[in-house]
This record gives C-alpha cells, structure tokens and sequence, in this order.
C-alpha cells in the first residue's frame, strides 16, 4: 500500500481548499463523519473551527482521527 500522503478535496464554509493526507487517515476520516451522520465538509469544518492558527488543517485531521479512534 502507498503511504504516502495525496491531495483531497473539500469546501469550507463556502471556501475550496485541499488537504494532503495519506489514503488510512482519510478514510478513517470518511468513516467517522459518515457514524456522526455528517458530510466530510461539515465534519472538517468542525476540526477547522477548532484547530486554531498553529496548526495546519491536515494536521489538525489526522489528530482528530487519532483522538476518535482512542476513545473507541
């Protein structure tokens, strides 16, 4: 399997942007907002919204999947 990180789309608050993460943290990412009943946007704006300005969105992701799959 490749590991390494490719670029995703996705829209927040009405803006595009891209985040590069390898393909386990988007799809842990993608199961995670499907179990809340969420889309990937809604979802990765809520981390967006949290994260805060020294830390980068793809970073901020992989931590949320990291913090969701701990508390499972």
């Amino acid at each position: 399997m490749d590991s390494r990180p490719r670029k995703h789309s996705l829209t927040l608050r009405g803006h595009r942007t891209s985040v590069s993460l390898e393909d386990e943290f988007w799809q842990a990412f993608c199961d995670i907002a499907q179990e809340k009943g969420l889309s990937i946007n809604a979802l990765a704006t809520e981390v967006d919204v949290k994260r805060g300005f020294d830390i980068g969105l793809a970073s901020a992701i992989r931590l949320y999947v990291l913090r969701a799959l701990r508390q499972s």
